[in-house]
Parts: structure tokens; sequence; C-alpha cells
């Protein structure tokens, strides 16, 4: 059996010579002796595995030495309420609202405090990005959240939203590590790994120090404040810690391929493939305004139920596996994260032309 081309949307592809070489560590990690899906994490072994993981994607994102970097269980959904009780110092955070994940990280804030939808493309079935220049933000908010880029929905936004001095909290769990980031413009930036840097089941967050503190809602669980994990390096419980061995492995393969910059030239070659052929295309049509469209995930439709479903299977047929559109929109999903080739794109392409075709 040879590999297909996997555009789904996470867990998702990952790169090829990273799994190799996993595989060529599976029973014995560097003359242990044993895997490291075997190893104590309090390790010296596992210690160097954390430590230099770490240190990578510091290097890659160019994170300032006053931001914490933790790696933790739960998910990107885990997130949405440990957010709100660790940051809620006032009882106020406003949200904005482009997809599915902003909108469930929204409904779990309201049950720790007073969260304001401030702003929404909702009206649009998520298809843009609110003008975010000048939005109503609350006196007292805490924070301003967003979800950087919507997976299910294929927007991303190109500028931040303007906070006016608030503290910005975004999820970016489907764009992380796939182009430059300041990282100074955020107090938290956090995402899960499954979708661009490794297995599911590690949620990667990056948190400004001042927002660690004891001072969090009453009841919130030990295993749910940021100082218990900041405090004790990611290692107060047993970590992921093979997914966080996975996710190295990855911070040193986009080294390899030339950072983070590097990797958003090639995630914009990629996009283009699929966009420009969708823009001409008599059959399919892209379902995000032009301005808004992420580089990662590419919805698309033909308008014919009947006929995406057809599309999906024939494309299985084909090797180009998991185009399915996510159940609440339907149509079609490519996600073209950082690991899939330029030549998993071309030949999804390839296939549309040859679908169109047959199906005009």
């Amino acid at each position: 059996m040879s590999r297909v081309y996997n555009f789904s949307a996470g867990p998702a592809v990952l790169p090829e010579e990273v799994l190799k070489e996993a595989a060529a560590e599976m029973l014995d990690y560097r003359g242990t002796g044993m895997s490291v899906m075997e190893m104590s994490h309090r390790s010296k072994a596992f210690e160097e595995i954390i430590k230099t993981a770490e240190a990578d994607l510091r290097e890659l994102m160019n994170i300032p030495d006053n931001y914490k970097v933790l790696f933790l269980q739960g998910g990107a959904s885990q997130q949405f309420a440990m957010i709100p009780m660790n940051l809620m110092k006032n009882g106020v955070a406003d949200y904005i609202i482009t997809g599915q994940w902003a909108k469930k990280a929204y409904q779990e804030a309201c049950k720790y405090g007073k969260a304001n939808k401030i702003a929404s493309s909702e009206d649009k079935t998520f298809s843009y990005i609110p003008d975010c220049s000048d939005l109503p933000i609350s006196e007292n908010a805490d924070y301003v959240y967003i979800c950087e880029n919507n997976t299910i929905y294929g927007t991303k936004y190109k500028t931040l939203p303007n906070t006016k001095g608030k503290t910005l909290v975004a999820d970016v769990s489907s764009c992380f590590l796939s182009e430059p980031v300041d990282v100074t413009k955020y107090g938290v930036i956090y995402g899960g790994v499954q979708k661009n840097i490794g297995p599911a089941g590690v949620v990667i967050v990056i948190i400004r120090e001042d927002l660690i503190t004891e001072d969090v809602l009453p009841g919130t669980p030990t295993m749910l404040q940021y100082k218990t994990h900041a405090d004790n390096n990611s290692l107060y419980n047993t970590p992921p810690a093979y997914g966080i061995y996975i996710c190295g492995k990855v911070f040193k393969w986009l080294k390899k391929m030339g950072g983070l910059s590097a990797m958003k030239e090639l995630n914009e070659k990629k996009a283009a493939i699929l966009y420009d052929y969708l823009d001409q295309s008599r059959l399919f049509k892209g379902t995000v305004v032009k301005e808004d469209r992420s580089l990662m995930n590419v919805p698309f439709v033909t308008g014919d139920k009947e006929l995406d479903e057809k599309f999906v299977k024939e494309a299985k047929a084909a090797g180009l596996e998991n185009l399915k559109g996510h159940r609440t929109v339907g149509g079609m999903r490519a996600s073209i994260y950082n690991a899939m080739p330029i030549e998993g794109v071309q030949k999804l392409v390839e296939f549309m032309k040859k679908f169109e075709e047959e199906n005009l």
C-alpha cells in the first residue's frame, strides 16, 4: 500500500521523514533500549526531548523570554474553559465569532463570567472575517478572543483585531507554524497540534508571564491553572510524552525547511494552485470571500449535493483522501497543511479538472 494524499482537517498529514525517523526509533530511542512511548517522563532522555522541543519552538516563532511555553493535554477545547478560569479577573471578556470553534469558546466562557459577542460573521455562514478595526471593546474586558484560522469555514484573519489595548487571546490550531507570527501582539496564543504539528493529544499554550497568577476563579482545578504547569515546566503530571516527541521532530523539520518564512512562501504557492483553479472552474467554486481565504483549509462546492458525494468517492479511489467537507457545511474541503507536498495539491487540481470535464 503506497501512501495517499491525505487532505484531512485533523488529525492530519505529517512529514514523511518525521514518520520514518520515529519508526526507526520506535524500539530503541538513541541507545536507551526502549521506545519514547515507554520512557519515564522524569528520565534524562525525555528531559532532553522536551527541552529541545521548547528551544526549537522558541527559535521558530521568535518567542520572547517573558512568555512561557506549555505542553498540555485536553486539546484546544479544554482551553475554552481554562482561559476564562485563569484570565477573567474582572469577569468580562469579548469574543469575535468567526466559526464553530470561536462560538464554542464563547459559550464556554459564558459559564464563568460575562462574555460579549462583539462581532460575528454567522450571518453569511462564516464565509468572511468581520471588520475588526473599530470594535465596541468592553471597557473592563479582561481579554479579546479570536480563532485566527477557521478550519471548517476556510477563513483567516489577515489583520489582527484592534483590541484597544486589551489582551488578545488567539486559538491558532489550524494555522500554527504556517507563517511567521509576532508573538508580542498576543497575551495567549495556543493550539491543538493535530493539524499542523503532531499527533492528537497535545495542546501548546504560549502565554505571557504576567497573565500566569494564583488569582484564578474560585474552584478552578489545580490541573486547569496555568501556574501549575508553568511552575513545573509542563511536567506537573505525566505529559503526552510521545506526542511532544513527535512535535519536537516536526520543529526540527521546519527549521530544516528554512523556518516559518519559507513555509509561508510554500503555503502561498500551494494555496494559489487550488484557488486559481477554483476561480476559473465552471463546476467548482470556493465558499470564502477572496480577501479572507485561509492558506490551510480550502472549502469548495459544486452546488449539487449528489455530485459532491460522487466527487469525494471518486477522489478517494484516486488516492485523494478525506476531502469531504465538515458535516455543518457539506461540500468538500482540502486541508493543505505544512506537511502536504505541493504534488498533492497539483494531483488534486488535475483530478478536479478531469472530474469537471466528465460531469459538466
